[in-house]
């Protein structure tokens, strides 16, 4: 059936007062146009269908925002259709950011498997340390406390905790020496026994 220029704005008009007759003629009326339009940018059918899905439920949603002072209701549907294009493409672009800052963010897992290990490595050697050692060196680094606050917790003198830190690193360098050292066939003589 052949309709008038103004019969698009009548099923407009009629789709404002909620009429489903008038939008499903009017999808019937215009789904093919809008179909070829969206093909041609999409270049694909799959998301030429879901492009044209997405036009059609707005103008379901918002018949009222069509205005025949702007243009033909062929042109208001080529606008949407375009205009909703360009909204997947953003949104696409969008994800695949989102992917790869999130991948440039994320330590991958060796890393974290790394990091696991050299912190368990280190806490085992510092269990070997003298206690007082064990206590300064843990308090500077683990417990982020500064050498005063450790000589008022430790009740010892600051010159007394400089020295624990600095015997308790050179100490657990020397642990982690030998460790190596045994873990790539070093000899074992200077093993510490627990």
């Amino acid at each position: 059936m052949a309709y008038t220029d103004d019969r698009p704005e009548r099923l407009l008009a009629e789709m404002r007062s909620g009429s489903m007759e008038a939008f499903d003629l009017f999808y019937e009326t215009h789904v093919g146009f809008v179909y070829q339009i969206a093909l041609k940018m999409t270049n694909n059918r799959s998301e030429a269908e879901d492009l044209c899905h997405d036009v059609f439920v707005e103008v379901f949603r918002h018949p009222e925002q069509f205005d025949s002072t702007r243009g033909s209701v062929k042109a208001w549907l080529a606008v949407k259709t375009k205009s909703r294009y360009l909204d997947r493409l953003r949104k696409k672009k969008r994800i695949i950011v989102g992917i790869r800052q999130s991948k440039e963010q994320a330590p991958a897992a060796e890393e974290v498997v790394a990091n696991k290990l050299e912190r368990e490595r280190l806490l085992s050697a510092l269990e070997l340390l003298p206690a007082s050692q064990k206590e300064a060196v843990f308090q500077k680094y683990f417990g982020y406390q500064t050498q005063e606050e450790i000589a008022a917790m430790m009740k010892k003198p600051i010159g007394t905790v400089k020295s624990l830190i600095r015997y308790g690193l050179k100490n657990l360098r020397k642990q982690f020496a030998e460790n190596e050292s045994r873990a790539y066939g070093g000899d074992n003589r200077h093993e510490h026994k627990m």
